[in-house]
Order: structure tokens, then sequence, then C-alpha cells
């Protein structure tokens, strides 16, 4: 039976040490080319989908290119955050509470407004709405009870599906964004789960 281990080692020095501080320390090799193999063929295969659908035709260059960083983003942080290595390292002693954690979440608002400058023509509304969820929802996930977070974070999830469809339905060619988006922050992140040790 594999054995649960909360205790992250030390990050290493230099550039290796900030790579750590990112991903979690003490990460396998298996772990690191599953993030990296994992997000870069997702990401081709989320491309070349779109391409074939035309909506590259569509694009300007910059908004290619912010769809190209935003998918490597969402898919390599889906993986990434769900791994041993970050949820030891995320979730280590410490690093509890709405403060250790809201940080990381709100950051990534930058997404939200990019996609609405630049593919909704300034949608403000579209903005303050999913990014006031994604706030919500994770102060109301980090301070719920353990035992009952994973059943309410894929509530507040699937939540954030509706808000991402149906009340603001997506620009065509970004379906993907709104649930990779909440999936990486609500569930991969969020999730204290038992860090497996191979």
């Amino acid at each position: 039976m594999s054995q649960i281990d909360w205790i992250p080692p030390k990050p290493r020095a230099g550039l290796a040490g900030a790579w750590d501080q990112f991903v979690g320390p003490g990460a396998t090799s298996r772990e690191e080319w599953l993030q990296l193999l994992g997000g870069v063929a997702l990401t081709i295969a989320l491309l070349l989908l779109l391409y074939l659908q035309g909506h590259f035709a569509q694009w300007s260059t910059v908004q290619i290119i912010v769809v190209v960083l935003l998918a490597f983003d969402l898919f390599g942080g889906v993986i990434t955050n769900a791994t041993t290595a970050a949820k030891r390292w995320y979730h280590r002693a410490g690093q509890e509470g709405v403060r250790a954690h809201l940080p990381f979440i709100a950051v990534h608002g930058i997404h939200l407004l990019v996609i609405a400058l630049l593919f909704r023509q300034a949608d403000w509304a579209y903005f303050a709405v999913l990014y006031g969820y994604l706030l919500l929802a994770a102060v109301i996930i980090i301070r719920t009870p353990l035992y009952l977070q994973r059943p309410l974070a894929m509530t507040l999830f699937c939540g954030g599906l509706l808000l991402g469809v149906y009340v603001f339905p997506p620009a065509p060619g970004l379906e993907w964004f709104v649930p990779l988006f909440y999936l990486k922050l609500m569930i991969s992140h969020l999730l204290k789960e038992a860090p497996f040790a191979p």
C-alpha cells in the first residue's frame, strides 16, 4: 500500500529551487515529465482543433499568442497542481487558510481580464462576475471542513460552468477556457488531498 508523506523536502538552491517552489519540491521525474508532456500535448491538440475550425483566421497574432499561453498554463496547471509534490507543498504545515491560498487564486484574475479585453470587447461584467465567483468560491472551499471540501468544490465548480456557458456564453474558440480555469483553481489547486509517496 502507498505511503502518505506530508513533509516536503527543502527546495533546491538557485533556479532549480525556484522551480521547486513553483511545482513543489521533491517531484519525481515521472511527475515532471507528465506535467511537461501532458501540458504540451493537450495544448497542441487544442491548437490543432482551433486551427482546423478556422479560429486562427479570425484572431490577431496577439490573440493567438494569448490562447497558446493560457492553454499551456491551464492544461499544465491542472496536471501540476494534482501531483503529490504540489499537494505536499501547497498544503504543508503552515500553508493553510485564506491568507495562504487566496493570493495564488487571486493572481489568476489576469487570465479573465485578458479574455475580457481581447476576446469580449472589454466585457467588464464577464470579468467582475466570473472573478468574483472564483474568489467567493475559493474562500468558501478553504473555510469548509475538510471532509466536505471535495463535494462542495465540485458543486461550486459546476456552478462556475453554468456561469461560463449560459450566463456568459464563451467567445467562439474559447469554450475550453472557463472549465479549465475553474478546474485548475477550485479543484486541482485548492483541494487538500493525500500526497501518496511513490
